[in-house]
């Protein structure tokens, strides 16, 4: 997909983007391959590839669900910004919180913001389950996303506490998920959200298969979790 693809794919599901977006885009993809040669980012690095498997797939959480307004969102695990980065590119008002665990990729992300001028974005290096239980983070944000970082039961301690209630958490999935959906079904459940939406979709060119689970807070998360770093991989609440 290069760049006047993306450009026309995003414009047929609603999204005009304006001279300033796509040179953000450009650069995005600039600083991502330039960094790349210094730590490990991505294995996805040539142009095509990344504006239609990083930047389009991403975006695609928002052909579904609605991003347009000053929604807090918070990306758990956001590795290279994806997806929060190119949401927050197409959706300026976004006001967006990262948390990640490695500070090399806190390092990229804050360099990175600071380069496309991206106001409202903060940066937190922190595991996800520590960060889950400082009350400055806790049950706060309106928008929860996270993309391929761990099996929904794990995934689900990680992210749902971090929801306000009434609030939506937005996972990203490679394919269909079912499985993980059934597994990770006591732990939504005990965690005080519940599944409100499932979309099917193929990315195209490729036609790879992407699965978007939303799951609505519907009450206060138990204090105790998340738990410690590393417990929710080891014994995920199934």
């Amino acid at each position: 997909m290069n760049e006047e693809q993306f450009k026309l794919a995003l414009h047929e599901k609603g999204i005009t983007l304006n001279d300033v977006q796509l040179a953000q885009f450009k650069k995005y993809y600039e600083l991502l391959v330039e960094w790349n040669e210094k730590m490990n980012l991505t294995a996805i690095t040539d142009e095509p590839s990344v504006y239609l498997k990083h930047f389009f797939d991403s975006i695609s959480a928002s052909f579904y669900e609605d991003f347009n307004g000053s929604f807090s969102i918070c990306d758990v695990g956001a590795g290279a910004g994806f997806p929060s980065i190119p949401l927050k590119i197409c959706f300026p008002d976004l006001k967006v919180t990262i948390v990640d665990s490695l500070n090399k990729r806190i390092q990229f992300l804050t360099n990175l913001s600071k380069e496309l001028n991206l106001t409202n974005v903060h940066f937190v290096h922190a595991r996800a389950e520590e960060f889950g239980q400082n009350s400055e983070y806790r049950e706060k944000y309106d928008i929860v996303t996270a993309r391929a970082v761990a099996r929904l039961s794990v995934l689900s301690e990680l992210c749902v506490p971090l929801v306000k209630v009434g609030g939506r958490f937005i996972a990203m999935k490679a394919a269909s998920a079912s499985d993980e959906l059934k597994d990770a079904k006591k732990a939504l459940n005990v965690l005080g959200s519940e599944k409100s939406a499932e979309y099917s979709f193929l990315l195209p060119i490729e036609e790879s298969e992407r699965t978007l689970y939303v799951f609505s807070k519907t009450k206060s998360t138990p204090k105790r979790y998340p738990r410690k770093p590393g417990i929710p991989n080891k014994t995920p609440i199934i």
